[in-house]
């Protein structure tokens, strides 16, 4: 796993653990053991410390933590490093996080490629580094700006590495000659310039500034175990001479949240978005079809934001709509965000220019003939989309992917009117489509697997985050939330009002209850669809009948004033919800925060149930990777399915027996496949599909 080369009196140490160099046990027994034998060697003045592939160190092997460890810690390993008596130099080739950034920082110099990326992002998996990384970091950048970049865990570049004092030099080309060159130096000069014993950054002033943005950090998310061991490491080696004591405080607040619930869910949904990638049926053998260019149907605020991903992603797209006037309007709103992102930075004015360069406008379906791929974007009309496909069947060329955007339909009746089954999909981009990660892949019942598996290498190109999920109504994401829809409607004729909704619900972790949620949306569009549909909400529907569709009206479950973004409560509203609630002769009653969020999510967790014994989703994973990613679920709670199994199945089935019960609603009771775990002690994370 370490490879051992000796030149001019330079050890070479190179990491090959691919794909990432992950910091397992073996890579840290042959690590240290290559260090123990570069440190022994007579010949051997310094040592440069590379990797194979594109990749340093892309961190520790997470799937080791909670478990029993095998020696050499990483720790251990990089005291070795650090106390060694020959200069150890970093060539970081490519990507250097967590316990890779750790591992160079160790090292007395490091250079790095223009491509490498240097982070710290164990805070997004519940933990704090745990090799030194508090410690070593802040003595390099200044306590403040360490905490910073600890704190969001987002990667910097290699210049931006450079210019913070990170690494020594960025450095074209191969980066080994001019590694042995520094060590040789450093080797010369008999200096070995530790991190640890470096206080220049640690003065009076980035000390003031660290504790401002740890006050404000900690004020912003005060239930953030992470953030407050977070605060407790980097304060602790703020003393120039307490690195050692500093280092066994960072160690001790890592072990505690190892075991930390919310770091477990955020372990746990990392794991999640990783298996959701493997889909039955596919492999890497699975032949691909070339994708070089796309065709939108469809101008809109969707149209337009999916059109913005093939371009950032290099893919020439032509946008299509069926008159002129809205072709424009929907171009002139793509021009205007990328407008948007050159003002605040976020893209260059010529990558601006190259964007939406790659994006062309037309009028008429026959510009989609080309297309190696074609996505529909018109509204969630079953007419208007299977006479669309309809025509592009005979307009398209033969292996064109053919994809529909709907959020709820049934993607079989679309594929129906073609003469090409095989060929269609659905591609669910949530809104805005040039910001949201998440893709339902929607696996028609003839989708050929070169189609499918295509389709998931392209929400990769795209940056997305693809997830596989069979046909039925509403997929996996919209039929949960029209479950929880029904609960959170149920909820306020039995005697809870909006506000206390939504207020359990953010307590809970959402960032928007589900009132405001409809307000931001548009009160008319769920009513539109139920009606198309047969659905009936009866409050939601009484006040969209009223002209109240929300925040664009003034007035919804809430109102907003002068254009506010947040609404307050309405006595009309409540009078209306007590009246409704007579006339279903529902008796009302007061509910805790904790009553609220059962009713509501333990049908979520229901239909989740339902979905895996239909095979709709191939594993619980996959769900609370699309709520996570989709809506707005808290990572830290790791999904509805993940929740459900730390609640206790046992209690959940309990609960939904008892919701029926009192509601005389039989969809509340438990799906078979929950009884059954409920029954036998079991849990979703146990599961696996037949």
């Amino acid at each position: 796993m370490v490879r051992y080369e000796v030149d001019g009196g330079v050890a070479v140490l190179t990491l090959a653990n691919p794909p990432v160099n992950a910091l397992g046990a073996a890579l840290r027994a042959a690590l240290d053991e290559a260090l123990a034998r570069a440190e022994a060697d007579e010949s051997v003045r310094a040592i440069v410390l590379a990797a194979e592939g594109k990749v340093f160190v892309g961190g520790a092997d997470i799937s080791e933590f909670g478990k029993p460890l095998h020696a050499p810690n990483l720790p251990d390993v990089l005291e070795r490093l650090d106390a060694g008596r020959k200069p150890v130099v970093a060539a970081i080739g490519g990507a250097a996080l967590g316990g890779g950034l750790e591992l160079a920082m160790a090292c007395h110099g490091r250079i790095a490629a223009p491509a490498a990326k240097l982070g710290l992002p164990e805070i997004k998996l519940g933990i704090i580094p745990g090799a030194g990384g508090t410690q070593r970091l802040p003595r390099l950048i200044r306590p403040d700006a360490a905490f910073t970049m600890m704190l969001t865990g987002e990667p910097v570049s290699a210049e931006t590495a450079a210019g913070l004092g990170i690494v020594d030099a960025v450095v074209l080309g191969d980066l080994v000659p001019a590694a042995r060159t520094q060590a040789l130096e450093l080797a010369d000069s008999g200096a070995l310039p530790r991190v640890r014993d470096r206080a220049d950054r640690l003065t009076p002033e980035a000390r003031q500034a660290f504790e401002a943005k740890a006050a404000e950090a900690v004020k912003r998310d005060p239930e953030a175990t992470n953030v407050h061991a977070l605060v407790r490491a980097v304060r602790a080696g703020l003393d120039p001479d307490a690195f050692d004591a500093a280092v066994a405080v960072e160690r001790a607040e890592f072990r505690t949240l190892v075991e930390d619930p919310r770091s477990k869910a955020l372990r746990y949904a990392f794991f999640a978005e990783r298996e959701a990638a493997r889909v039955p049926g596919l492999s890497k053998d699975t032949p691909r079809r070339p994708i070089e260019t796309a065709a939108v149907i469809g101008a809109g605020t969707m149209g337009g934001g999916i059109a913005m991903c093939f371009a950032n992603a290099g893919i020439p797209v032509t946008v299509i709509e069926t008159e002129a006037g809205a072709l424009e309007r929907g171009l002139d709103r793509v021009r205007g965000l990328y407008a948007g992102s050159a003002k605040r930075g976020s893209i260059t004015e010529a990558q601006r220019d190259e964007r939406i360069g790659r994006i062309t406008g037309a009028i008429g379906l026959e510009n989609a003939a080309q297309a190696d791929i074609v996505i529909e974007a018109a509204f969630e009309d079953m007419a208007v989309k299977r006479e669309i496909f309809s025509k592009l069947d005979g307009i398209a060329k033969p292996g064109a992917i053919l994809a529909t955007n709907t959020s709820y339909l049934d993607v079989d009746a679309i594929a129906a009117v073609t003469g090409r089954p095989q060929d269609v999909l659905g591609l669910h981009f949530f809104s805005p489509a040039n910001v949201m990660r998440l893709v339902e892949v929607v696996r028609a019942g003839k989708t050929a697997p070169d189609v499918l598996a295509t389709a998931l290498d392209l929400g990769k190109r795209l940056n997305k985050l693809p997830v596989t999920v069979g046909v039925c109504f509403g997929f996996v994401g919209n039929r949960i939330l029209e479950r929880r829809s029904r609960a959170a409607e149920r909820l306020l004729l039995e005697g809870a009002l909006p506000h206390e909704v939504d207020a359990a619900v953010t307590g809970f972790g959402f960032r928007m209850g589900p009132f405001a949620m409809s307000d931001l949306a548009g009160l008319d569009i769920g009513w539109r669809s139920r009606k198309d549909f047969g659905g009936r909400a009866p409050v939601a529907d009484a006040l969209a009948e009223m002209g109240r569709f929300g925040q664009k009206t003034g007035r919804g479950f809430f109102v907003y004033s002068d254009g506010a973004r947040t609404g307050t409560r309405d006595p009309e509203v409540e009078a209306l919800i007590e009246k409704t609630a007579a006339e279903h002769g529902i008796a009302r009653r007061s509910f805790t925060p904790d009553e609220i969020i059962a009713r509501l999510m333990y049908p979520m967790v229901n239909e989740g149930a339902r979905i895996l014994e239909e095979g709709i989703a191939a594993r619980p994973g996959d769900i609370d990777t699309i709520w996570i990613n989709g809506y707005n679920w808290p990572a830290w709670r790791g999904g509805p399915m993940h929740w459900a199994d730390t609640v206790g199945l046992k209690s959940v089935a309990e609960a939904l027996t008892r919701f029926a019960r009192e509601t005389g609603d039989d969809s509340q009771e438990p799906a078979p496949l929950l009884r059954k775990l409920a029954e036998s002690g079991g849990r979703f994370a146990d599961w696996k599909a037949r």
